[in-house]
Protein backbone atom coordinates (compact mmCIF):
# COMPACT_ATOMS: atom_id res chain seq x y z
CA UNK A 1 0.00 0.00 0.00
CA UNK A 2 1.02 3.69 -0.76
CA UNK A 3 0.25 6.09 1.21
CA UNK A 4 1.27 10.11 -0.34
CA UNK A 5 1.68 12.18 2.24
CA UNK A 6 0.50 16.05 1.25
CA UNK A 7 3.16 19.00 1.71
CA UNK A 8 1.69 21.90 -0.25
CA UNK A 9 5.04 23.81 0.72
CA UNK A 10 6.80 21.34 -1.18
CA UNK A 11 4.02 20.99 -4.16
CA UNK A 12 4.70 21.60 -7.34
CA UNK A 13 2.17 23.59 -8.97
CA UNK A 14 -1.32 23.84 -7.80
CA UNK A 15 -1.82 21.96 -4.69
CA UNK A 16 -5.39 20.32 -5.41
CA UNK A 17 -4.48 19.60 -9.23
CA UNK A 18 -1.51 17.65 -7.37
CA UNK A 19 -4.33 16.03 -4.87
CA UNK A 20 -6.14 15.06 -8.25
CA UNK A 21 -2.69 13.53 -9.92
CA UNK A 22 -2.20 11.75 -7.08
CA UNK A 23 -5.99 10.12 -6.46
CA UNK A 24 -6.47 9.72 -10.38
CA UNK A 25 -2.53 8.02 -10.25
CA UNK A 26 -2.77 5.41 -7.76
CA UNK A 27 -2.66 6.47 -4.17
CA UNK A 28 -4.24 3.84 -2.16
CA UNK A 29 -4.26 6.94 0.54
CA UNK A 30 -3.35 10.56 0.59
CA UNK A 31 -2.26 11.92 3.91
CA UNK A 32 -3.46 15.80 4.01
CA UNK A 33 -0.65 16.48 6.56
CA UNK A 34 -0.83 20.08 6.42
CA UNK A 35 -0.28 20.62 10.21
CA UNK A 36 0.72 24.33 10.31
CA UNK A 37 -2.98 25.64 9.17
CA UNK A 38 -5.53 26.54 11.13
CA UNK A 39 -8.61 24.14 12.55
CA UNK A 40 -10.98 26.30 10.23
CA UNK A 41 -8.47 26.46 7.06
CA UNK A 42 -7.25 22.89 7.55
CA UNK A 43 -11.36 21.99 7.17
CA UNK A 44 -11.79 23.80 4.30
CA UNK A 45 -8.73 22.12 2.69
CA UNK A 46 -10.26 18.54 3.57
CA UNK A 47 -13.82 19.50 2.30
CA UNK A 48 -11.79 20.24 -1.37
CA UNK A 49 -9.48 17.39 -1.21
CA UNK A 50 -12.30 14.92 -0.23
CA UNK A 51 -14.34 15.94 -3.10
CA UNK A 52 -11.56 14.96 -5.24
CA UNK A 53 -10.73 11.71 -3.84
CA UNK A 54 -14.49 10.73 -3.53
CA UNK A 55 -14.70 11.42 -7.48
CA UNK A 56 -11.67 8.41 -7.71
CA UNK A 57 -12.47 6.23 -5.11
CA UNK A 58 -9.46 7.00 -3.00
CA UNK A 59 -9.28 7.33 0.48
CA UNK A 60 -8.33 10.37 2.19
CA UNK A 61 -6.81 10.39 6.55
CA UNK A 62 -6.47 13.79 7.76
CA UNK A 63 -3.87 14.91 10.20
CA UNK A 64 -3.30 15.71 14.11
CA UNK A 65 -7.03 17.88 13.46
CA UNK A 66 -9.36 15.03 15.49
CA UNK A 67 -12.36 17.55 15.18
CA UNK A 68 -12.37 17.65 11.52
CA UNK A 69 -11.72 13.86 11.32
CA UNK A 70 -15.13 13.73 13.53
CA UNK A 71 -17.00 16.19 11.71
CA UNK A 72 -15.97 14.56 8.51
CA UNK A 73 -16.17 11.03 9.33
CA UNK A 74 -12.45 10.77 8.20
CA UNK A 75 -9.55 8.75 9.60
CA UNK A 76 -6.39 10.46 11.25
CA UNK A 77 -2.81 10.31 11.96
CA UNK A 78 -2.08 11.27 15.11
CA UNK A 79 1.27 11.80 17.53
CA UNK A 80 1.42 9.72 19.63
CA UNK A 81 1.25 11.92 22.73
CA UNK A 82 -2.38 13.42 21.05
CA UNK A 83 -3.60 10.01 20.90
CA UNK A 84 -2.46 9.43 24.71
CA UNK A 85 -4.78 12.63 25.49
CA UNK A 86 -7.93 11.22 23.78
CA UNK A 87 -10.95 9.65 25.74
CA UNK A 88 -12.73 6.89 25.25
CA UNK A 89 -15.33 9.76 24.28
CA UNK A 90 -13.02 10.86 21.43
CA UNK A 91 -11.93 7.75 20.03
CA UNK A 92 -15.52 6.80 19.70
CA UNK A 93 -16.24 9.70 17.52
CA UNK A 94 -13.26 8.66 15.07
CA UNK A 95 -14.29 5.94 12.26
CA UNK A 96 -10.49 5.06 12.29
CA UNK A 97 -7.52 6.34 13.91
CA UNK A 98 -3.68 5.88 13.88
CA UNK A 99 -0.11 6.72 15.53
CA UNK A 100 3.22 7.90 14.54
CA UNK A 101 5.67 6.00 16.62
CA UNK A 102 9.84 6.24 16.74
CA UNK A 103 10.60 3.20 19.14
CA UNK A 104 9.28 -0.29 20.04
CA UNK A 105 8.12 1.37 23.19
CA UNK A 106 6.02 3.92 21.21
CA UNK A 107 4.61 1.33 19.11
CA UNK A 108 3.45 -0.89 21.60
CA UNK A 109 1.71 1.47 23.79
CA UNK A 110 -0.20 3.25 20.33
CA UNK A 111 -1.45 -0.83 19.87
CA UNK A 112 -2.64 -0.76 23.44
CA UNK A 113 -4.25 2.27 23.01
CA UNK A 114 -6.45 0.74 20.15
CA UNK A 115 -4.41 2.63 16.90
CA UNK A 116 -5.62 1.05 13.76
CA UNK A 117 -2.44 1.76 12.12
CA UNK A 118 0.78 2.59 13.08
CA UNK A 119 3.45 4.81 10.84
CA UNK A 120 6.85 4.19 11.83
CA UNK A 121 10.20 6.04 10.83
CA UNK A 122 12.21 7.61 10.03
CA UNK A 123 13.65 4.42 8.23
CA UNK A 124 16.39 5.78 5.93
CA UNK A 125 17.99 9.23 5.61
CA UNK A 126 15.50 11.89 4.07
CA UNK A 127 15.85 15.36 3.60
CA UNK A 128 13.17 16.44 5.55
CA UNK A 129 15.20 15.52 8.85
CA UNK A 130 18.75 15.99 7.36
CA UNK A 131 20.03 16.12 11.21
CA UNK A 132 18.61 12.62 12.53
CA UNK A 133 20.15 9.22 12.25
CA UNK A 134 17.97 7.38 10.50
CA UNK A 135 16.43 4.26 12.50
CA UNK A 136 16.97 1.58 9.75
CA UNK A 137 15.70 -1.50 8.89
CA UNK A 138 16.03 -3.19 12.13
CA UNK A 139 14.30 -1.06 14.21
CA UNK A 140 10.99 -1.63 11.10
CA UNK A 141 11.16 -5.08 11.62
CA UNK A 142 11.07 -4.93 15.48
CA UNK A 143 8.29 -3.23 15.46
CA UNK A 144 6.38 -4.85 13.02
CA UNK A 145 7.08 -7.74 15.01
CA UNK A 146 6.19 -6.93 18.00
CA UNK A 147 2.60 -5.52 17.39
CA UNK A 148 -0.41 -6.89 15.57
CA UNK A 149 -2.18 -4.05 13.46
CA UNK A 150 -0.39 -2.65 10.33
CA UNK A 151 2.73 -0.79 10.22
CA UNK A 152 3.78 1.80 6.87
CA UNK A 153 7.17 2.77 6.90
CA UNK A 154 8.07 6.34 6.29
CA UNK A 155 11.39 8.27 5.58
CA UNK A 156 13.67 7.93 2.06
CA UNK A 157 11.11 5.06 0.41
CA UNK A 158 12.15 4.90 -2.65
CA UNK A 159 10.59 2.66 -5.46
CA UNK A 160 14.01 0.48 -5.11
CA UNK A 161 13.42 0.48 -1.73
CA UNK A 162 10.14 -0.94 -1.24
CA UNK A 163 11.23 -4.72 -1.42
CA UNK A 164 12.93 -3.76 1.87
CA UNK A 165 10.76 -2.26 3.51
CA UNK A 166 8.11 -5.23 2.79
CA UNK A 167 10.48 -8.18 3.29
CA UNK A 168 10.86 -6.06 7.16
CA UNK A 169 6.98 -6.77 7.90
CA UNK A 170 5.79 -3.51 6.61
CA UNK A 171 2.27 -3.28 4.87
CA UNK A 172 3.43 -0.40 2.70
CA UNK A 173 5.66 2.91 2.82
CA UNK A 174 4.66 6.61 3.22
CA UNK A 175 5.67 8.68 0.19
CA UNK A 176 6.12 12.92 0.67
CA UNK A 177 8.67 14.55 -1.38
CA UNK A 178 9.01 12.37 -4.62
CA UNK A 179 5.20 12.65 -5.13
CA UNK A 180 5.03 16.30 -4.08
CA UNK A 181 7.37 17.48 -6.51
CA UNK A 182 7.89 14.77 -9.32
CA UNK A 183 7.08 16.55 -12.77
CA UNK A 184 5.14 13.74 -14.00
CA UNK A 185 2.77 11.81 -11.54
CA UNK A 186 1.49 8.81 -13.90
CA UNK A 187 5.00 8.30 -14.52
CA UNK A 188 6.47 8.27 -10.86
CA UNK A 189 3.64 5.90 -10.29
CA UNK A 190 4.50 3.63 -12.75
CA UNK A 191 8.15 4.08 -11.74
CA UNK A 192 7.44 2.58 -8.46
CA UNK A 193 5.05 0.05 -9.95
CA UNK A 194 7.99 -1.22 -11.52
CA UNK A 195 9.93 -2.06 -8.77
CA UNK A 196 6.74 -4.12 -6.85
Amino acid sequence: MMICVTNRKLCRGDFLERIRQLAAGGADVILLREKDLSPAAYTELAEKCLAICREYSTALWLNSFTGTAAALQLPVQLPLSVLQELTDADKEKLPAFGASVHSLADAQLAEKLCADWLIAGHIFPTSCKPDLPPRGLDFLREICSHVSVPVYAIGGITPQRQAEVRQAGASGCCVMSQMMQCPDVSAEFQNWRNYI
